[in-house]
């Protein structure tokens, strides 16, 4: 081994924390691009997304785990399983923590998960653009009380604050070792599913609180030819009733048109190329609750 690859390091990072506390809002921050789904509704991630962060020195590969919380539902248990293994995988694990709105009893079950694991751990405190310093120099307190973090760094993943200060703490933890994908790679994530993705957030970003937790998003056509024709790309959006439909659908088509149109100025940033997207609605009843659909949803 030589001394330039004995200096670099590289290894997986798992993110972890409950939902909504802006996990997937840090991976795309520290990405510098979108890869993984965000809304203001909890458990908008429900699978594991892996991104690749490139340094002089490093490479990090951020796992974007969903939302850890107690649940008795089969899709969020299935949602929490898929976050507890990514745990067991990492080299490091990385903690988000809501500083302006804490969820205790997530939390509680989080560092529950984390006492079992011989791994180091990194807690940053997300969403100090939020607090007054006396409320951020309290919660520090409190959290170095609760656990033996390897760091406790705050920052704002909305903002980009102290986002390099948390990499500087990530690098130096890594283990040493070679890049483990090419310099170019941002994600394993096949493109159809980043499609499926980014349909799903805009179903969460343009319809009521009813609808999200009942949509799974399936790609049935992806379909690009050549670098100079548009990409075409049909996707179905499933719900479990009628009602449901309805309002995914909207008045005259025009909900759906308003989510079609959103996704498809996403997907044209993403490729870089014209997007041809076709989008249908279909009822699937209780779906969420049948462990057949949820295998075929990728669940």
């Amino acid at each position: 081994m030589t001394s330039t690859t004995s200096a670099f390091r590289s290894g997986f990072i798992a993110i972890v924390g409950a939902p909504n506390v802006g996990k997937s809002t840090l991976l795309n921050r520290l990405l510098a691009e979108k890869i993984s789904i965000t809304s203001r509704k909890p458990q908008t991630t429900r699978n594991r997304i892996l991104g690749v962060v490139h340094r002089e020195r490093s490479q990090m590969i951020f796992v974007d785990t969903p939302g850890i919380h107690r649940s008795g539902s089969q899709l969020n248990v299935r949602i929490v399983d898929a976050a507890l293994a990514a745990i067991g995988d990492a080299d490091l694990l990385l903690m988000i923590a809501d500083a302006w709105s804490p969820d205790p009893d997530s939390e509680n079950l989080l560092i529950e998960n984390l006492r079992g694991q011989n791994r180091t751990v990194i807690l940053a405190l997300n969403k100090i653009d939020r607090i007054d310093k006396p409320s951020l120099l309290s919660q520090i307190d409190r959290w170095s009380r609760r656990f033996s973090f390897e760091a406790i760094v705050p920052i704002s993943a909305r903002m980009g604050t102290q986002v390099d200060v948390l990499l500087s703490a990530m690098e130096k933890v890594l283990p040493p070792g070679p890049p483990l994908f090419p310099e170019d790679a941002v994600t394993d994530a096949p493109m159809r599913f980043l499609a499926a993705e980014i349909v799903r957030e805009k179903v969460f970003r343009y319809t009521g609180d009813e609808i999200p937790y009942a949509t799974a998003v399936t790609v049935d056509e992806f379909n690009a030819v050549n670098d100079r024709a548009p990409v075409r790309i049909s996707a179905t959006i499933h719900v479990e009733r009628d009602s449901q439909k309805g309002i995914v659908i909207g008045k005259k088509g025009g909900k759906l048109r308003q989510i079609g149109a959103a996704a498809r100025e996403d997907l044209e940033k993403m490729m870089e190329k014209q997007v041809v997207l076709n989008l249908f609605v279909r009822v699937q009843k209780n779906w969420s609750r049948d462990g057949r659909a949820l295998r075929k949803f990728g669940y």
